[in-house]
Protein backbone atom coordinates (compact mmCIF):
# COMPACT_ATOMS: atom_id res chain seq x y z
CA UNK A 1 0.00 0.00 0.00
CA UNK A 2 1.33 3.69 -1.13
CA UNK A 3 0.85 6.18 1.90
CA UNK A 4 0.53 9.77 0.68
CA UNK A 5 0.80 12.65 2.43
CA UNK A 6 -0.91 15.82 2.10
CA UNK A 7 0.44 18.72 3.43
CA UNK A 8 0.49 22.55 3.17
CA UNK A 9 0.18 25.60 4.99
CA UNK A 10 -3.35 26.91 6.78
CA UNK A 11 -5.94 28.00 4.55
CA UNK A 12 -4.35 26.31 1.92
CA UNK A 13 -7.15 23.86 0.61
CA UNK A 14 -5.93 20.60 1.82
CA UNK A 15 -9.38 18.96 3.33
CA UNK A 16 -11.00 20.53 -0.48
CA UNK A 17 -8.39 18.39 -2.09
CA UNK A 18 -8.52 15.58 0.52
CA UNK A 19 -12.46 14.91 0.26
CA UNK A 20 -11.96 15.21 -3.76
CA UNK A 21 -9.47 12.07 -3.16
CA UNK A 22 -12.36 10.82 -1.10
CA UNK A 23 -14.86 11.01 -4.02
CA UNK A 24 -12.24 8.92 -5.79
CA UNK A 25 -12.48 6.15 -2.97
CA UNK A 26 -9.34 6.80 -1.81
CA UNK A 27 -9.41 6.39 2.44
CA UNK A 28 -8.04 9.54 4.04
CA UNK A 29 -6.72 10.03 7.22
CA UNK A 30 -7.35 13.48 8.89
CA UNK A 31 -3.84 13.85 11.60
CA UNK A 32 -4.91 17.12 13.29
CA UNK A 33 -8.42 15.78 13.70
CA UNK A 34 -7.38 12.55 15.11
CA UNK A 35 -4.44 14.21 17.20
CA UNK A 36 -7.18 16.09 19.15
CA UNK A 37 -9.64 13.17 19.44
CA UNK A 38 -5.74 11.40 21.17
CA UNK A 39 -4.93 14.07 23.57
CA UNK A 40 -8.69 13.35 25.08
CA UNK A 41 -8.88 10.16 25.00
CA UNK A 42 -4.94 8.46 24.93
CA UNK A 43 -4.09 7.80 28.62
CA UNK A 44 -0.29 8.46 28.10
CA UNK A 45 -0.87 11.91 26.45
CA UNK A 46 -3.74 13.19 29.17
CA UNK A 47 -0.81 11.93 31.87
CA UNK A 48 2.01 14.11 30.05
CA UNK A 49 -0.31 16.69 29.44
CA UNK A 50 -1.04 17.05 33.11
CA UNK A 51 2.65 17.03 33.87
CA UNK A 52 3.58 19.86 31.37
CA UNK A 53 0.05 21.79 32.10
CA UNK A 54 -1.39 21.06 35.30
CA UNK A 55 -4.55 19.22 36.53
CA UNK A 56 -6.50 22.50 34.75
CA UNK A 57 -5.42 21.29 30.96
CA UNK A 58 -8.69 18.86 30.97
CA UNK A 59 -11.98 20.53 32.29
CA UNK A 60 -14.45 17.62 34.55
CA UNK A 61 -15.94 16.78 31.27
CA UNK A 62 -12.65 15.14 30.10
CA UNK A 63 -12.61 17.62 27.49
CA UNK A 64 -8.79 19.69 26.51
CA UNK A 65 -9.21 23.09 28.44
CA UNK A 66 -7.59 24.69 24.75
CA UNK A 67 -7.20 28.15 25.79
CA UNK A 68 -5.27 27.19 28.23
CA UNK A 69 -2.93 25.29 26.07
CA UNK A 70 -3.09 27.72 23.32
CA UNK A 71 -2.04 30.65 26.29
CA UNK A 72 1.12 28.53 27.81
CA UNK A 73 2.32 27.57 24.58
CA UNK A 74 1.96 30.73 22.01
CA UNK A 75 4.93 32.81 23.04
CA UNK A 76 6.70 29.21 24.40
CA UNK A 77 8.23 27.57 21.54
CA UNK A 78 10.33 25.18 23.71
CA UNK A 79 6.95 24.39 25.41
CA UNK A 80 5.27 23.92 21.73
CA UNK A 81 8.45 21.45 20.53
CA UNK A 82 7.35 19.01 23.94
CA UNK A 83 3.96 19.02 22.86
CA UNK A 84 4.78 18.06 19.52
CA UNK A 85 6.96 15.77 20.89
CA UNK A 86 4.72 14.10 22.58
CA UNK A 87 1.64 14.19 20.28
CA UNK A 88 3.52 13.76 17.03
CA UNK A 89 4.80 9.22 17.86
CA UNK A 90 1.09 8.49 19.46
CA UNK A 91 -0.46 10.15 15.99
CA UNK A 92 2.42 8.21 13.75
CA UNK A 93 0.95 5.12 15.31
CA UNK A 94 -2.56 5.56 15.31
CA UNK A 95 -1.99 6.22 11.40
CA UNK A 96 -0.07 2.98 11.23
CA UNK A 97 -2.77 1.12 13.17
CA UNK A 98 -5.77 2.62 10.71
CA UNK A 99 -3.48 1.76 7.41
CA UNK A 100 -3.42 -2.09 8.53
CA UNK A 101 -7.51 -1.53 8.70
CA UNK A 102 -7.12 -0.49 5.01
CA UNK A 103 -7.56 -1.92 1.52
CA UNK A 104 -6.65 0.63 -0.88
CA UNK A 105 -4.27 0.82 -3.29
CA UNK A 106 -3.21 4.07 -1.62
CA UNK A 107 -4.19 5.98 1.57
CA UNK A 108 -3.58 9.57 2.22
CA UNK A 109 -2.80 11.42 5.19
CA UNK A 110 -3.32 15.03 5.84
CA UNK A 111 -1.49 16.92 8.33
CA UNK A 112 -0.77 20.50 8.40
CA UNK A 113 3.22 20.12 9.62
CA UNK A 114 3.45 16.73 7.95
CA UNK A 115 7.05 17.85 6.60
CA UNK A 116 8.08 19.90 9.96
CA UNK A 117 7.41 17.28 12.29
CA UNK A 118 9.54 14.71 10.25
CA UNK A 119 6.06 12.78 9.40
CA UNK A 120 7.21 12.63 5.74
CA UNK A 121 9.73 10.75 6.05
CA UNK A 122 7.09 7.76 6.81
CA UNK A 123 5.09 8.98 3.36
CA UNK A 124 6.21 7.01 -0.21
CA UNK A 125 4.87 10.32 -1.83
CA UNK A 126 3.93 14.01 -0.85
CA UNK A 127 0.98 16.26 -2.28
CA UNK A 128 1.41 19.74 -1.54
CA UNK A 129 -1.62 21.87 -1.28
CA UNK A 130 -0.64 25.47 -2.51
CA UNK A 131 -2.68 29.32 -2.46
CA UNK A 132 -1.09 32.56 -2.23
CA UNK A 133 -1.13 34.45 1.04
CA UNK A 134 -3.82 36.48 0.16
CA UNK A 135 -6.39 33.65 -0.75
CA UNK A 136 -5.17 31.64 2.49
CA UNK A 137 -5.49 34.57 5.02
CA UNK A 138 -9.12 35.61 3.47
CA UNK A 139 -10.01 31.58 4.07
CA UNK A 140 -9.27 31.57 7.01
CA UNK A 141 -10.38 34.94 8.39
CA UNK A 142 -14.09 33.65 6.44
CA UNK A 143 -13.85 29.91 8.01
CA UNK A 144 -12.51 31.01 11.44
CA UNK A 145 -13.94 34.39 11.81
CA UNK A 146 -10.31 35.29 13.15
CA UNK A 147 -8.54 39.16 12.02
CA UNK A 148 -6.46 39.53 9.86
CA UNK A 149 -3.66 40.18 12.28
CA UNK A 150 -4.28 37.26 13.94
CA UNK A 151 -4.81 35.04 10.92
CA UNK A 152 -1.10 36.58 9.37
CA UNK A 153 0.71 35.84 12.33
CA UNK A 154 -0.23 32.32 12.19
CA UNK A 155 0.44 31.98 8.40
CA UNK A 156 3.76 33.89 9.67
CA UNK A 157 4.38 30.73 11.85
CA UNK A 158 4.62 28.62 9.57
CA UNK A 159 7.33 27.18 6.99
CA UNK A 160 7.02 28.96 3.33
CA UNK A 161 5.33 27.20 1.15
CA UNK A 162 8.82 27.57 -1.21
CA UNK A 163 10.32 25.37 1.70
CA UNK A 164 7.44 22.71 1.94
CA UNK A 165 7.62 22.72 -2.29
CA UNK A 166 11.73 21.15 -1.94
CA UNK A 167 10.15 17.44 0.07
CA UNK A 168 6.71 17.18 -1.87
CA UNK A 169 6.41 15.08 -5.54
CA UNK A 170 3.64 16.69 -6.35
CA UNK A 171 1.85 19.86 -6.02
CA UNK A 172 -2.35 21.17 -6.41
CA UNK A 173 -2.21 24.89 -6.88
CA UNK A 174 -5.90 25.72 -4.94
CA UNK A 175 -6.33 29.35 -6.06
CA UNK A 176 -9.27 31.41 -7.76
CA UNK A 177 -7.44 30.57 -11.15
CA UNK A 178 -7.29 26.79 -11.79
CA UNK A 179 -9.19 23.78 -11.24
CA UNK A 180 -8.44 21.30 -8.67
CA UNK A 181 -10.52 18.50 -9.94
CA UNK A 182 -7.85 17.83 -12.67
CA UNK A 183 -5.09 18.45 -10.99
CA UNK A 184 -6.14 16.00 -8.24
CA UNK A 185 -7.39 13.52 -10.64
CA UNK A 186 -4.19 13.49 -12.60
CA UNK A 187 -2.42 12.66 -9.19
CA UNK A 188 -4.85 9.80 -9.09
CA UNK A 189 -4.05 8.37 -11.91
CA UNK A 190 -0.30 7.94 -11.37
CA UNK A 191 -0.53 6.39 -7.98
CA UNK A 192 -3.34 3.69 -9.10
CA UNK A 193 -0.94 3.95 -12.51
Amino acid sequence: MIKVGVTGGIGSGKTTICRIFESFGVPVYYADVRAKVLIVENEELRSRYRQLFGMDVYFRDGQLNRQLVAEKIFNDRALLQQVNNLVHPVVRRDFEDWCSQQTARYVIEEAAVLIESGGSKYMDKVVLVSAPDEIRIERVMARDGHSRAKVEERVNNQWRQEQLREFCDFEVTADEYQLVIPQVLKIHNELIG
